[in-house]
């Protein structure tokens, strides 16, 4: 949807990018595989389910135009900040209306905030970009606010959790990533293939998903990091899997901590609340090696 070129820091000025985008039934097909979660089947005319866009929508950038990390270079779409290190922080989504299966929708997007911090972990920058997605009839369908945030450079991670994260994340996979423990609480597990197969589907080259030395002696991680916005639509899917046939009006979330490949997850409501709009549901993804909530999620039906 960008351009690639580079832009000298100084000269970038933030600007809407506008693209016609084809809700491509082939991505939505590899997303449903990859659940495997025993949902009807999701095929051209239907509904698009809420946060599949991330999947139907993928942006593939010209390998030329990537970045050590995997990213697209920054200073063209993104601004040209210094700190190395992205990371998913969370967002909010609203859905209006409804993208539908193999139809042409009309995309976007533009930074809207560029926030220099200091904080424990050294300085931050927190970009964020807001994406507009018109259906068909060019009414709006989906409006998203992504949060991004970029750290310093960091040390090595701990090598002997890493170890023993991978002997989990080689282990043998249940039938499916998404595994009911309870009402309303499900399992999410984790392995090189299925983070592997997220990445291709939706077009994210981001080496600290599938590049083992990348990530741990580069970006300091102790193992693979799950994908921020995978962790997102698991607790969507619990919502989906629970209520069927529910509209989702508006989704709210917040990145905690990385969740790292082949640790043991859990997802669970906190809270349910009703009010005039309909009923908030609030989740809550566990990593439970740690044990610490990586992942909060309120989600209005």
């Amino acid at each position: 949807m960008s351009t690639t070129e580079s832009l000298e820091p100084g000269t970038w000025e933030p600007h809407t990018v506008t693209a016609d985008v084809y809700v491509d039934p082939a991505p939505v097909a590899a997303l449903q595989a990859l659940l495997d979660d025993g949902s009807a089947r999701v095929g051209p005319g239907d509904p698009l389910p809420p946060l599949w866009h991330w999947v139907a929508l993928p942006r593939w950038a010209p390998s030329s135009s990537l970045a050590t990390d995997g990213h697209p270079r920054k200073g063209s779409f993104l601004p040209p900040v210094s700190q190395p290190r992205r990371m998913w922080a969370g967002g909010a989504v609203s859905f209006p209306g409804t993208l539908r299966v193999g139809e042409t929708a009309r995309s976007e997007s533009e930074v809207v905030s560029v926030e220099h911090k200091t904080g424990r972990s050294g300085d931050l920058v927190i970009v964020q970009v807001a994406t507009r997605l018109y259906d068909g009839s060019g009414e709006l369908a989906v409006e998203e606010r992504q949060d991004l945030v970029y750290r310093d450079a960091a040390a090595p991670g701990d090598r002997s959790q890493a170890g023993v994260l991978l002997e989990q994340a080689v282990g043998t996979l249940p039938a499916a990533p998404l595994t009911r423990a309870g009402e309303w609480s499900w399992e999410l597990t984790t392995d090189p293939t299925l983070l592997m197969r997220f990445s291709a589907a939706t077009g994210n080259a981001h080496r600290i998903h599938y590049d083992w030395p990348y990530a741990t002696q580069v970006e300091g991680y102790p193992g693979l990091v799950v994908h921020g916005p995978l962790m997102s639509l698991a607790l969507a899917e619990v919502v989906r899997l629970e209520s069927p046939g529910s509209r989702v009006g508006r989704i709210t979330h917040r990145n905690l901590a990385p969740l790292l490949c082949g640790a043991p997850a859990r997802l669970r409501v906190a809270e349910r609340t009703s009010s005039e709009q309909g009923e908030d549901v609030a989740l809550q993804l566990l990593s439970e090696d740690k044990p610490r909530v990586a992942l909060t999620a309120t989600i209005l039906q």
